[in-house]
């Protein structure tokens, strides 16, 4: 069989197989959130939130909203180097995101059952 025939196969099966694939999983809450990051963001957005004081006057004084914190939670990256993730009970997560062209650094402490924003600052470059 040619190259050109075992292509033209090839693309028509994975074609097939992408629509499958379209159809059984459209409407679901399905995700592949397998990278360390994906993972520990997912799961600090799943659990319920509490605000340090000084988090919220930060947020006030710098005229934004607990938005930010999700927006950071959707899209940021978490640092592993400055975070602390040896401690049993509670980890502490570096979260560093970019919302309206202004760099944030979140200090995240994740426990079992609830997430507390702890700090949030601008990142200094």
């Amino acid at each position: 069989m040619k190259l050109a025939a075992r292509l033209a196969y090839y693309s028509v099966g994975f074609f097939i197989g992408i629509m499958i694939l379209m159809f059984f999983l459209s409407g679901k809450k399905t995700s592949c959130d397998y990278g360390p990051d994906a993972r520990v963001l997912k799961n600090i957005r799943i659990k319920s939130k509490s605000y340090d004081p000084s988090v919220l006057l930060f947020l006030k004084e710098n005229q934004l909203d607990t938005s930010v914190v999700r927006n950071i939670l959707n899209s940021g990256d978490v640092d592993f180097s400055n975070s602390n993730t040896t401690l049993d009970s509670c980890k502490i997560y570096v979260v560093e995101g970019e919302v309206d062209n202004k760099n944030l650094i979140l200090r995240i402490e994740n426990c079992e059952n609830q997430a507390t924003i702890q700090q949030i600052n601008f990142k200094k470059d």
